[in-house]
Protein backbone atom coordinates (compact mmCIF):
# COMPACT_ATOMS: atom_id res chain seq x y z
CA UNK A 1 0.00 0.00 0.00
CA UNK A 2 1.34 3.41 -1.01
CA UNK A 3 0.55 6.00 1.64
CA UNK A 4 0.95 8.87 -0.84
CA UNK A 5 -2.09 7.65 -2.79
CA UNK A 6 -5.55 8.95 -1.94
CA UNK A 7 -7.78 5.94 -1.35
CA UNK A 8 -11.57 6.18 -1.70
CA UNK A 9 -13.92 6.13 1.29
CA UNK A 10 -16.57 4.51 -0.95
CA UNK A 11 -16.34 2.54 -4.19
CA UNK A 12 -19.37 1.80 -6.35
CA UNK A 13 -18.56 -0.72 -9.04
CA UNK A 14 -20.95 -1.77 -11.76
CA UNK A 15 -20.87 -4.59 -14.29
CA UNK A 16 -23.33 -6.74 -16.20
CA UNK A 17 -21.56 -9.67 -14.46
CA UNK A 18 -22.19 -8.68 -10.84
CA UNK A 19 -24.06 -11.68 -9.37
CA UNK A 20 -24.46 -12.83 -12.97
CA UNK A 21 -21.94 -15.42 -14.16
CA UNK A 22 -21.39 -14.91 -17.88
CA UNK A 23 -17.64 -14.82 -18.51
CA UNK A 24 -14.24 -13.79 -17.21
CA UNK A 25 -15.32 -10.42 -15.77
CA UNK A 26 -17.31 -12.30 -13.13
CA UNK A 27 -14.01 -13.88 -12.04
CA UNK A 28 -12.15 -10.54 -12.07
CA UNK A 29 -14.69 -8.80 -9.85
CA UNK A 30 -15.59 -11.71 -7.59
CA UNK A 31 -11.96 -12.58 -6.76
CA UNK A 32 -10.90 -8.93 -6.24
CA UNK A 33 -13.87 -8.16 -3.98
CA UNK A 34 -12.34 -9.86 -0.94
CA UNK A 35 -9.19 -7.71 -1.05
CA UNK A 36 -11.23 -4.47 -1.26
CA UNK A 37 -13.74 -5.67 1.34
CA UNK A 38 -10.85 -6.26 3.78
CA UNK A 39 -9.67 -2.70 3.10
CA UNK A 40 -12.95 -0.70 3.31
CA UNK A 41 -15.47 -3.15 4.74
CA UNK A 42 -18.98 -2.68 3.34
CA UNK A 43 -17.99 0.54 1.60
CA UNK A 44 -17.34 -1.30 -1.65
CA UNK A 45 -20.79 -1.70 -3.22
CA UNK A 46 -21.35 -3.70 -6.40
CA UNK A 47 -24.24 -2.91 -8.74
CA UNK A 48 -25.55 -5.54 -11.15
CA UNK A 49 -28.63 -6.26 -13.26
CA UNK A 50 -31.60 -8.04 -11.79
CA UNK A 51 -31.89 -10.68 -14.52
CA UNK A 52 -33.77 -13.03 -12.24
CA UNK A 53 -37.02 -11.07 -11.66
CA UNK A 54 -38.79 -12.88 -8.83
CA UNK A 55 -36.69 -16.05 -9.05
CA UNK A 56 -33.86 -16.31 -6.56
CA UNK A 57 -30.39 -15.63 -7.93
CA UNK A 58 -27.88 -18.35 -6.90
CA UNK A 59 -25.06 -15.80 -6.53
CA UNK A 60 -26.97 -13.31 -4.37
CA UNK A 61 -28.20 -13.39 -0.75
CA UNK A 62 -30.95 -10.82 -0.26
CA UNK A 63 -31.04 -8.86 3.01
CA UNK A 64 -34.40 -7.22 3.67
CA UNK A 65 -33.07 -5.16 6.58
CA UNK A 66 -30.29 -3.28 4.75
CA UNK A 67 -30.70 0.40 3.68
CA UNK A 68 -34.47 0.29 4.24
CA UNK A 69 -35.06 4.06 4.34
CA UNK A 70 -33.23 4.51 1.08
CA UNK A 71 -34.94 1.52 -0.57
CA UNK A 72 -38.37 3.05 0.14
CA UNK A 73 -37.28 6.43 -1.18
CA UNK A 74 -35.71 4.84 -4.26
CA UNK A 75 -38.95 2.94 -4.93
CA UNK A 76 -40.98 6.17 -4.87
CA UNK A 77 -38.49 7.58 -7.40
CA UNK A 78 -39.16 4.60 -9.69
CA UNK A 79 -36.04 2.60 -8.80
CA UNK A 80 -36.72 -1.07 -8.11
CA UNK A 81 -33.75 -2.58 -6.29
CA UNK A 82 -32.83 -5.67 -4.31
CA UNK A 83 -30.14 -5.22 -1.65
CA UNK A 84 -28.03 -7.97 -0.17
CA UNK A 85 -24.66 -9.64 -0.48
CA UNK A 86 -22.80 -11.24 -3.35
CA UNK A 87 -22.28 -14.90 -2.46
CA UNK A 88 -18.48 -14.91 -2.96
CA UNK A 89 -15.41 -14.72 -0.67
CA UNK A 90 -15.68 -11.48 1.34
CA UNK A 91 -19.48 -11.33 0.77
CA UNK A 92 -19.53 -7.65 -0.30
CA UNK A 93 -22.75 -5.62 -0.52
CA UNK A 94 -24.51 -5.93 -3.86
CA UNK A 95 -27.45 -4.00 -5.27
CA UNK A 96 -29.38 -5.58 -8.13
CA UNK A 97 -31.47 -3.15 -10.16
CA UNK A 98 -34.51 -3.82 -12.32
CA UNK A 99 -34.06 -1.71 -15.44
CA UNK A 100 -37.11 -2.79 -17.47
CA UNK A 101 -39.11 0.39 -16.73
CA UNK A 102 -36.54 2.60 -18.48
CA UNK A 103 -37.13 1.24 -21.97
CA UNK A 104 -40.07 3.62 -22.44
CA UNK A 105 -37.69 6.58 -21.84
CA UNK A 106 -35.03 5.10 -24.14
CA UNK A 107 -35.23 7.76 -26.86
CA UNK A 108 -34.98 10.62 -24.34
CA UNK A 109 -31.99 8.95 -22.64
CA UNK A 110 -30.20 8.43 -25.97
CA UNK A 111 -30.98 12.00 -27.09
CA UNK A 112 -29.38 13.54 -23.98
CA UNK A 113 -26.41 11.17 -24.34
CA UNK A 114 -25.90 12.51 -27.86
CA UNK A 115 -26.26 16.15 -26.72
CA UNK A 116 -23.89 15.79 -23.77
CA UNK A 117 -21.29 13.34 -25.07
CA UNK A 118 -21.92 12.75 -28.81
CA UNK A 119 -22.69 9.06 -28.29
CA UNK A 120 -24.39 7.63 -31.39
CA UNK A 121 -27.17 5.23 -30.32
CA UNK A 122 -29.01 5.39 -33.65
CA UNK A 123 -27.67 2.04 -34.82
CA UNK A 124 -28.52 0.21 -31.59
CA UNK A 125 -29.50 -3.45 -31.91
CA UNK A 126 -29.20 -6.66 -29.92
CA UNK A 127 -27.84 -6.21 -26.42
CA UNK A 128 -27.06 -2.46 -26.78
CA UNK A 129 -30.47 -1.36 -25.48
CA UNK A 130 -30.49 -3.89 -22.65
CA UNK A 131 -26.97 -2.92 -21.50
CA UNK A 132 -27.73 0.81 -21.79
CA UNK A 133 -30.93 0.64 -19.76
CA UNK A 134 -29.12 -1.33 -17.05
CA UNK A 135 -26.23 1.12 -17.12
CA UNK A 136 -28.56 4.13 -16.83
CA UNK A 137 -30.40 2.47 -13.92
CA UNK A 138 -27.06 1.74 -12.19
CA UNK A 139 -26.13 5.44 -12.52
CA UNK A 140 -29.46 6.43 -10.94
CA UNK A 141 -28.87 3.97 -8.08
CA UNK A 142 -25.49 5.57 -7.29
CA UNK A 143 -26.95 9.09 -7.52
CA UNK A 144 -29.87 8.19 -5.25
CA UNK A 145 -27.68 6.36 -2.69
CA UNK A 146 -25.11 9.18 -2.69
CA UNK A 147 -27.77 11.82 -2.05
CA UNK A 148 -29.22 9.76 0.81
CA UNK A 149 -26.06 8.75 2.69
CA UNK A 150 -22.99 10.58 1.39
CA UNK A 151 -21.75 14.09 0.71
CA UNK A 152 -18.84 16.04 -0.76
CA UNK A 153 -16.60 15.40 2.26
CA UNK A 154 -16.27 11.74 1.25
CA UNK A 155 -13.94 10.52 -1.46
CA UNK A 156 -16.08 8.42 -3.79
CA UNK A 157 -15.27 6.34 -6.90
CA UNK A 158 -17.67 5.05 -9.52
CA UNK A 159 -16.07 2.24 -11.54
CA UNK A 160 -17.72 0.81 -14.65
CA UNK A 161 -16.56 -2.35 -16.46
CA UNK A 162 -16.94 -2.75 -20.26
CA UNK A 163 -18.93 -0.69 -22.77
CA UNK A 164 -22.13 -1.99 -21.13
CA UNK A 165 -21.60 0.38 -18.19
CA UNK A 166 -20.51 3.43 -20.22
CA UNK A 167 -23.83 5.24 -20.17
CA UNK A 168 -23.98 5.12 -16.36
CA UNK A 169 -20.37 6.31 -16.02
CA UNK A 170 -21.11 9.31 -18.24
CA UNK A 171 -24.34 10.01 -16.33
CA UNK A 172 -22.43 10.14 -13.01
CA UNK A 173 -19.77 12.29 -14.67
CA UNK A 174 -22.48 14.81 -15.48
CA UNK A 175 -24.72 14.81 -12.38
CA UNK A 176 -22.14 14.17 -9.63
CA UNK A 177 -18.86 15.75 -10.79
CA UNK A 178 -17.43 15.34 -7.28
CA UNK A 179 -17.28 11.54 -7.84
CA UNK A 180 -14.11 10.19 -9.46
CA UNK A 181 -14.97 7.94 -12.42
CA UNK A 182 -12.98 4.90 -13.60
CA UNK A 183 -13.78 2.94 -16.77
CA UNK A 184 -12.18 -0.43 -17.58
CA UNK A 185 -12.48 -2.02 -20.97
CA UNK A 186 -11.60 -5.71 -20.70
CA UNK A 187 -11.47 -5.92 -24.53
CA UNK A 188 -12.46 -3.35 -27.13
CA UNK A 189 -15.77 -4.31 -28.74
CA UNK A 190 -14.36 -3.46 -32.17
CA UNK A 191 -11.08 -5.37 -31.65
CA UNK A 192 -12.95 -8.51 -30.57
CA UNK A 193 -15.22 -8.13 -33.59
CA UNK A 194 -12.34 -7.69 -36.08
CA UNK A 195 -10.66 -10.82 -34.67
CA UNK A 196 -13.91 -12.81 -34.56
CA UNK A 197 -14.64 -11.93 -38.20
CA UNK A 198 -11.41 -13.60 -39.35
CA UNK A 199 -9.70 -10.34 -40.18
CA UNK A 200 -6.01 -9.90 -39.30
CA UNK A 201 -5.97 -7.66 -36.22
CA UNK A 202 -2.36 -7.18 -35.17
CA UNK A 203 -0.32 -6.51 -38.30
CA UNK A 204 -2.84 -3.91 -39.43
CA UNK A 205 -3.74 -2.40 -36.08
CA UNK A 206 -1.93 0.87 -36.85
CA UNK A 207 -3.88 1.18 -40.14
CA UNK A 208 -7.38 0.36 -38.89
CA UNK A 209 -9.73 3.26 -38.24
CA UNK A 210 -11.99 2.25 -35.34
CA UNK A 211 -14.98 4.31 -36.54
CA UNK A 212 -14.70 2.99 -40.09
CA UNK A 213 -14.43 -0.63 -38.89
CA UNK A 214 -17.46 -0.08 -36.62
CA UNK A 215 -19.47 0.97 -39.71
CA UNK A 216 -18.25 -2.03 -41.67
CA UNK A 217 -18.99 -4.54 -38.90
CA UNK A 218 -22.28 -2.93 -37.80
CA UNK A 219 -20.87 -2.05 -34.36
CA UNK A 220 -21.39 1.74 -34.45
CA UNK A 221 -23.31 2.17 -31.18
CA UNK A 222 -21.19 -0.14 -28.99
CA UNK A 223 -18.03 1.41 -30.40
CA UNK A 224 -19.39 4.92 -29.87
CA UNK A 225 -20.33 4.47 -26.19
CA UNK A 226 -16.98 2.80 -25.51
CA UNK A 227 -14.97 5.49 -27.29
CA UNK A 228 -16.80 8.45 -25.70
CA UNK A 229 -16.67 6.94 -22.20
CA UNK A 230 -12.92 6.41 -22.61
CA UNK A 231 -12.59 10.04 -23.68
CA UNK A 232 -14.60 11.71 -20.88
CA UNK A 233 -13.94 9.48 -17.87
CA UNK A 234 -11.46 10.57 -15.17
CA UNK A 235 -9.40 7.40 -15.45
CA UNK A 236 -9.46 5.07 -18.46
CA UNK A 237 -7.95 1.61 -17.90
CA UNK A 238 -7.60 -1.83 -19.45
CA UNK A 239 -6.20 -5.20 -18.38
CA UNK A 240 -3.01 -5.72 -20.42
CA UNK A 241 -0.42 -4.00 -22.58
CA UNK A 242 -1.78 -5.75 -25.66
CA UNK A 243 -5.27 -4.27 -25.14
CA UNK A 244 -3.78 -0.90 -24.20
CA UNK A 245 -2.29 -0.80 -27.70
CA UNK A 246 -5.70 -1.69 -29.16
CA UNK A 247 -7.36 1.15 -27.19
CA UNK A 248 -4.84 3.68 -28.47
CA UNK A 249 -5.32 2.62 -32.10
CA UNK A 250 -9.06 1.81 -32.23
CA UNK A 251 -10.53 4.16 -29.60
CA UNK A 252 -8.02 6.98 -30.27
CA UNK A 253 -7.38 7.25 -26.53
CA UNK A 254 -4.35 5.86 -24.67
CA UNK A 255 -5.23 4.26 -21.34
CA UNK A 256 -4.18 5.99 -18.11
CA UNK A 257 -3.27 2.71 -16.40
CA UNK A 258 -3.08 -1.03 -17.08
CA UNK A 259 -4.82 -3.01 -14.32
CA UNK A 260 -3.77 -6.67 -14.70
CA UNK A 261 -6.24 -9.26 -13.47
CA UNK A 262 -5.26 -10.88 -10.21
CA UNK A 263 -6.45 -14.03 -8.56
CA UNK A 264 -7.72 -15.13 -5.18
CA UNK A 265 -6.52 -18.68 -4.46
CA UNK A 266 -8.58 -19.26 -1.31
CA UNK A 267 -10.68 -21.89 -3.12
CA UNK A 268 -7.69 -23.92 -4.36
CA UNK A 269 -7.69 -27.07 -2.19
CA UNK A 270 -4.61 -27.70 -0.04
CA UNK A 271 -2.58 -30.76 0.92
CA UNK A 272 -4.34 -34.08 1.16
CA UNK A 273 -7.64 -32.61 -0.10
CA UNK A 274 -5.87 -31.47 -3.28
CA UNK A 275 -4.44 -34.95 -3.94
CA UNK A 276 -7.79 -36.58 -3.24
CA UNK A 277 -9.64 -34.20 -5.58
CA UNK A 278 -7.04 -34.60 -8.33
CA UNK A 279 -7.37 -38.36 -8.14
CA UNK A 280 -11.18 -38.15 -8.24
CA UNK A 281 -11.11 -35.79 -11.25
CA UNK A 282 -8.80 -38.07 -13.22
CA UNK A 283 -10.93 -41.11 -12.41
CA UNK A 284 -14.12 -39.35 -13.52
CA UNK A 285 -12.61 -38.14 -16.80
CA UNK A 286 -11.16 -41.58 -17.61
CA UNK A 287 -14.42 -43.35 -16.68
CA UNK A 288 -16.42 -41.12 -19.03
CA UNK A 289 -13.82 -41.45 -21.82
CA UNK A 290 -13.68 -45.24 -21.51
CA UNK A 291 -17.48 -45.55 -21.56
CA UNK A 292 -17.72 -43.28 -24.62
CA UNK A 293 -14.79 -44.76 -26.54
CA UNK A 294 -15.01 -48.41 -25.47
CA UNK A 295 -11.38 -48.25 -24.31
CA UNK A 296 -9.43 -49.03 -21.18
CA UNK A 297 -7.37 -45.87 -20.68
CA UNK A 298 -5.40 -46.01 -17.43
CA UNK A 299 -4.00 -43.38 -15.07
CA UNK A 300 -0.81 -43.05 -17.13
CA UNK A 301 -2.89 -41.36 -19.87
CA UNK A 302 -1.82 -37.76 -20.48
CA UNK A 303 -4.94 -35.62 -19.91
CA UNK A 304 -4.89 -32.25 -21.65
CA UNK A 305 -7.66 -29.70 -22.18
CA UNK A 306 -8.66 -26.33 -23.50
CA UNK A 307 -11.61 -24.31 -22.21
CA UNK A 308 -13.29 -20.93 -22.30
CA UNK A 309 -16.02 -19.18 -24.27
CA UNK A 310 -17.01 -20.71 -27.61
CA UNK A 311 -15.03 -18.28 -29.76
CA UNK A 312 -13.63 -20.82 -32.17
CA UNK A 313 -10.82 -18.70 -33.63
CA UNK A 314 -10.31 -16.09 -30.90
CA UNK A 315 -9.75 -18.69 -28.16
CA UNK A 316 -7.62 -20.86 -30.47
CA UNK A 317 -9.91 -23.91 -30.40
CA UNK A 318 -9.18 -24.39 -34.12
CA UNK A 319 -5.40 -24.48 -33.65
CA UNK A 320 -5.78 -26.80 -30.61
CA UNK A 321 -7.64 -29.35 -32.74
CA UNK A 322 -5.05 -28.96 -35.52
CA UNK A 323 -2.23 -29.60 -33.00
CA UNK A 324 -3.95 -32.75 -31.70
CA UNK A 325 -4.40 -33.97 -35.26
CA UNK A 326 -0.66 -33.54 -35.93
CA UNK A 327 0.18 -35.21 -32.62
CA UNK A 328 -1.55 -38.38 -33.87
CA UNK A 329 1.40 -38.92 -36.20
CA UNK A 330 4.19 -37.68 -33.92
CA UNK A 331 6.90 -40.28 -33.35
CA UNK A 332 8.10 -38.52 -30.17
CA UNK A 333 4.80 -38.99 -28.30
CA UNK A 334 5.35 -41.66 -25.65
CA UNK A 335 1.92 -41.75 -23.96
CA UNK A 336 -1.71 -41.95 -25.00
CA UNK A 337 -3.26 -38.46 -24.93
CA UNK A 338 -6.84 -37.73 -23.91
CA UNK A 339 -7.58 -34.21 -25.20
CA UNK A 340 -10.70 -32.42 -23.91
CA UNK A 341 -12.46 -29.37 -25.29
CA UNK A 342 -14.45 -27.82 -22.43
CA UNK A 343 -16.36 -25.11 -24.27
CA UNK A 344 -20.11 -24.53 -23.72
CA UNK A 345 -21.96 -24.98 -27.03
CA UNK A 346 -25.65 -25.02 -27.92
CA UNK A 347 -26.16 -28.04 -25.73
CA UNK A 348 -29.28 -30.19 -25.93
CA UNK A 349 -29.10 -32.97 -23.36
CA UNK A 350 -26.66 -35.44 -21.78
CA UNK A 351 -26.27 -38.61 -23.87
CA UNK A 352 -28.52 -41.29 -22.42
CA UNK A 353 -26.44 -44.08 -24.02
CA UNK A 354 -23.34 -42.71 -22.28
CA UNK A 355 -25.08 -42.26 -18.93
CA UNK A 356 -26.45 -45.83 -19.13
CA UNK A 357 -22.94 -47.18 -19.74
CA UNK A 358 -21.54 -45.18 -16.83
CA UNK A 359 -24.31 -46.35 -14.50
CA UNK A 360 -23.83 -50.00 -15.48
CA UNK A 361 -20.32 -50.05 -14.01
CA UNK A 362 -19.28 -52.47 -16.79
CA UNK A 363 -16.37 -52.20 -19.20
CA UNK A 364 -17.01 -51.93 -22.93
CA UNK A 365 -14.81 -52.69 -25.91
CA UNK A 366 -16.83 -50.93 -28.63
CA UNK A 367 -17.30 -47.17 -28.97
CA UNK A 368 -20.67 -45.43 -28.92
CA UNK A 369 -21.74 -43.74 -32.14
CA UNK A 370 -20.23 -40.24 -32.48
CA UNK A 371 -17.53 -41.02 -29.88
CA UNK A 372 -16.29 -37.39 -29.93
CA UNK A 373 -18.96 -35.73 -27.78
CA UNK A 374 -20.53 -36.20 -24.31
CA UNK A 375 -23.81 -34.25 -24.75
CA UNK A 376 -26.04 -33.93 -27.82
CA UNK A 377 -26.17 -30.50 -29.44
CA UNK A 378 -29.10 -28.71 -31.06
CA UNK A 379 -26.92 -28.01 -34.10
CA UNK A 380 -24.85 -31.17 -34.53
CA UNK A 381 -24.38 -30.64 -38.30
CA UNK A 382 -23.35 -26.97 -37.99
CA UNK A 383 -21.04 -27.10 -35.00
CA UNK A 384 -17.48 -25.78 -35.55
CA UNK A 385 -15.71 -28.36 -33.36
CA UNK A 386 -17.53 -31.38 -34.81
CA UNK A 387 -17.17 -29.93 -38.32
CA UNK A 388 -13.40 -29.63 -37.98
CA UNK A 389 -13.06 -33.14 -36.50
CA UNK A 390 -15.02 -34.50 -39.45
CA UNK A 391 -12.92 -32.52 -41.93
CA UNK A 392 -9.71 -33.87 -40.39
CA UNK A 393 -11.18 -37.38 -40.18
CA UNK A 394 -10.56 -37.53 -36.41
CA UNK A 395 -12.93 -40.16 -35.03
CA UNK A 396 -11.18 -41.60 -31.96
CA UNK A 397 -10.32 -44.91 -33.59
CA UNK A 398 -9.13 -47.75 -31.35
CA UNK A 399 -5.46 -47.43 -32.31
CA UNK A 400 -5.32 -43.59 -32.25
CA UNK A 401 -2.71 -42.39 -29.72
CA UNK A 402 -4.70 -39.15 -29.32
CA UNK A 403 -8.39 -39.23 -28.40
CA UNK A 404 -10.30 -35.95 -28.54
CA UNK A 405 -13.59 -35.41 -26.69
CA UNK A 406 -15.86 -32.34 -26.77
CA UNK A 407 -17.63 -31.41 -23.49
CA UNK A 408 -20.11 -28.79 -24.76
CA UNK A 409 -21.77 -28.10 -21.40
CA UNK A 410 -21.28 -25.62 -18.55
CA UNK A 411 -19.39 -27.53 -15.88
CA UNK A 412 -21.48 -26.45 -12.90
CA UNK A 413 -21.55 -29.84 -11.17
CA UNK A 414 -24.92 -30.97 -12.56
CA UNK A 415 -24.38 -31.43 -16.30
CA UNK A 416 -25.73 -35.00 -16.20
CA UNK A 417 -22.50 -36.74 -17.28
CA UNK A 418 -19.44 -35.51 -15.37
CA UNK A 419 -21.36 -33.90 -12.50
CA UNK A 420 -18.29 -32.16 -11.13
CA UNK A 421 -17.48 -28.45 -11.37
CA UNK A 422 -14.96 -26.88 -13.73
CA UNK A 423 -12.47 -26.16 -10.93
CA UNK A 424 -12.75 -29.72 -9.64
CA UNK A 425 -12.18 -31.03 -13.15
CA UNK A 426 -9.27 -28.75 -14.14
CA UNK A 427 -6.99 -30.00 -11.38
CA UNK A 428 -7.10 -33.50 -12.89
CA UNK A 429 -5.25 -32.27 -16.01
CA UNK A 430 -1.60 -32.88 -16.81
CA UNK A 431 -1.47 -29.91 -19.19
CA UNK A 432 -3.86 -27.11 -20.15
CA UNK A 433 -3.63 -25.49 -23.59
CA UNK A 434 -4.96 -22.01 -24.44
CA UNK A 435 -3.53 -20.93 -27.82
CA UNK A 436 -5.58 -17.71 -27.99
CA UNK A 437 -5.56 -15.39 -30.96
CA UNK A 438 -7.56 -12.69 -29.12
CA UNK A 439 -7.26 -12.69 -25.32
CA UNK A 440 -6.98 -9.36 -23.48
CA UNK A 441 -5.89 -11.11 -20.27
CA UNK A 442 -6.52 -14.84 -20.01
CA UNK A 443 -8.00 -16.19 -16.78
CA UNK A 444 -8.02 -19.81 -17.89
CA UNK A 445 -4.21 -20.19 -17.91
CA UNK A 446 -3.95 -18.31 -14.61
CA UNK A 447 -6.53 -20.65 -13.04
CA UNK A 448 -4.70 -23.68 -14.43
CA UNK A 449 -1.34 -22.71 -12.89
CA UNK A 450 -3.04 -21.93 -9.57
CA UNK A 451 -4.15 -25.59 -9.60
CA UNK A 452 -0.51 -26.62 -10.29
CA UNK A 453 -1.30 -27.56 -13.90
CA UNK A 454 1.40 -26.36 -16.33
CA UNK A 455 -0.07 -24.69 -19.38
CA UNK A 456 0.58 -23.52 -22.92
CA UNK A 457 -0.60 -20.07 -24.03
CA UNK A 458 0.47 -17.39 -26.53
CA UNK A 459 1.98 -13.92 -26.51
CA UNK A 460 -1.31 -12.56 -27.88
CA UNK A 461 -2.80 -13.16 -24.41
CA UNK A 462 -2.15 -10.58 -21.71
CA UNK A 463 -1.30 -13.37 -19.26
CA UNK A 464 1.26 -14.81 -21.69
CA UNK A 465 2.97 -11.43 -22.03
CA UNK A 466 2.96 -11.05 -18.24
CA UNK A 467 4.55 -14.51 -17.80
CA UNK A 468 7.26 -13.53 -20.30
CA UNK A 469 7.88 -10.17 -18.60
CA UNK A 470 8.53 -11.90 -15.28
CA UNK A 471 11.22 -14.06 -16.87
CA UNK A 472 12.63 -11.43 -19.21
CA UNK A 473 12.38 -13.84 -22.16
CA UNK A 474 9.95 -16.42 -23.53
CA UNK A 475 8.61 -18.63 -20.75
CA UNK A 476 9.04 -22.39 -21.32
CA UNK A 477 7.04 -25.38 -20.10
CA UNK A 478 9.75 -26.05 -17.46
CA UNK A 479 8.82 -22.62 -15.98
CA UNK A 480 5.20 -23.75 -15.60
CA UNK A 481 3.92 -21.85 -18.66
CA UNK A 482 4.98 -22.30 -22.27
CA UNK A 483 4.36 -19.05 -24.17
CA UNK A 484 4.21 -19.47 -27.95
CA UNK A 485 4.80 -16.56 -30.30
CA UNK A 486 1.59 -16.03 -32.30
CA UNK A 487 0.88 -13.62 -35.17
CA UNK A 488 -1.92 -13.07 -37.68
CA UNK A 489 -0.35 -15.59 -40.04
CA UNK A 490 1.64 -18.32 -38.19
CA UNK A 491 -1.25 -20.71 -37.36
CA UNK A 492 0.72 -23.72 -38.64
CA UNK A 493 3.82 -22.94 -36.54
CA UNK A 494 1.61 -22.51 -33.44
CA UNK A 495 0.02 -25.94 -34.03
CA UNK A 496 3.49 -27.48 -34.36
CA UNK A 497 4.76 -25.77 -31.20
CA UNK A 498 1.79 -27.15 -29.21
CA UNK A 499 2.31 -30.64 -30.66
CA UNK A 500 6.04 -30.55 -29.84
CA UNK A 501 5.44 -29.30 -26.29
CA UNK A 502 2.90 -32.07 -25.53
CA UNK A 503 5.27 -34.70 -26.98
CA UNK A 504 8.14 -33.28 -24.90
CA UNK A 505 5.98 -33.30 -21.76
CA UNK A 506 5.04 -36.95 -22.40
CA UNK A 507 8.74 -37.85 -22.14
CA UNK A 508 9.48 -35.97 -18.92
CA UNK A 509 10.49 -37.88 -15.81
CA UNK A 510 8.30 -37.79 -12.72
CA UNK A 511 10.81 -35.40 -11.13
CA UNK A 512 10.73 -33.02 -14.13
CA UNK A 513 6.93 -32.98 -14.15
CA UNK A 514 6.89 -32.25 -10.43
CA UNK A 515 9.21 -29.28 -11.01
CA UNK A 516 6.94 -27.95 -13.79
CA UNK A 517 3.95 -28.19 -11.46
CA UNK A 518 5.79 -26.42 -8.62
CA UNK A 519 6.89 -23.60 -10.95
CA UNK A 520 3.33 -23.23 -12.25
CA UNK A 521 2.02 -22.76 -8.72
CA UNK A 522 4.84 -20.31 -7.86
CA UNK A 523 3.97 -18.18 -10.88
CA UNK A 524 0.29 -18.07 -9.90
CA UNK A 525 1.24 -16.72 -6.44
CA UNK A 526 2.82 -13.67 -8.13
CA UNK A 527 -0.58 -12.86 -9.64
CA UNK A 528 -2.52 -12.79 -6.38
CA UNK A 529 -4.72 -9.74 -5.84
CA UNK A 530 -2.61 -8.84 -2.81
CA UNK A 531 0.18 -8.11 -5.33
CA UNK A 532 -1.97 -6.54 -8.06
CA UNK A 533 -4.24 -4.26 -6.00
CA UNK A 534 -1.52 -1.60 -6.09
CA UNK A 535 -2.44 -0.87 -9.73
CA UNK A 536 -5.99 -0.07 -8.62
CA UNK A 537 -4.65 2.24 -5.91
CA UNK A 538 -2.97 4.28 -8.66
CA UNK A 539 -6.14 4.45 -10.75
CA UNK A 540 -8.35 5.47 -7.81
CA UNK A 541 -5.85 8.14 -6.76
CA UNK A 542 -5.68 9.50 -10.32
CA UNK A 543 -9.50 9.73 -10.63
CA UNK A 544 -9.98 11.24 -7.14
CA UNK A 545 -7.39 13.96 -7.81
CA UNK A 546 -9.28 14.92 -10.98
CA UNK A 547 -12.58 15.03 -9.08
CA UNK A 548 -10.93 17.12 -6.34
CA UNK A 549 -9.63 19.60 -8.93
CA UNK A 550 -13.15 19.94 -10.41
CA UNK A 551 -14.59 20.58 -6.96
CA UNK A 552 -11.99 23.27 -6.24
CA UNK A 553 -12.68 24.96 -9.58
CA UNK A 554 -16.42 25.07 -8.87
CA UNK A 555 -15.86 26.45 -5.36
CA UNK A 556 -13.51 29.15 -6.66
Amino acid sequence: MNNDFIFPDYIFESSWEVCNKVGGIYTVLSTRAKTLQERIKDRIIFIGPNCWNEESCPYFIEDHTMFNTWKKKAATDGLKVKVGRWNIPGTPIAILVDFSSFYEKKNEIYASLWEDYKVDSLHAYGDYDEASMFSYAAGLVVESFYNEYLNKTQKVIYHGNEWMTGLGVLYINKVLPEIGTVFTTHATSIGRSIAGNNKPLYDYLFAYNGDQMADELNMQSKHSIEKQTAKYVDCFTTVSEITANECKELLDKPVDFVLPNGFDNSFVPKGATFSKKRKAARKRVLDVANALLGTDLGDDTLIVSTSGRYEFRNKGVDVYIEAMNRLLRDKELSKTVLALIEVPGWVGEPRKDLVNRLNSGKKFDTPLEVPEITHWLHNMSHDNVLGMLKYLDMHNRADDKVKLIFLPCYLTGNDGVFNITYYDLVLGNDLCIYPSYYEPWGYTPLEAVAFKVPCITTDLAGFGLWANSGKGEYSEIEDGVKVIHRTDYNYSEVADAIKDTVAKFSNMTEEEVKKCRTNAEKLSKKALWSNFIKYYEQAYDFALRKAEARKTNVEN
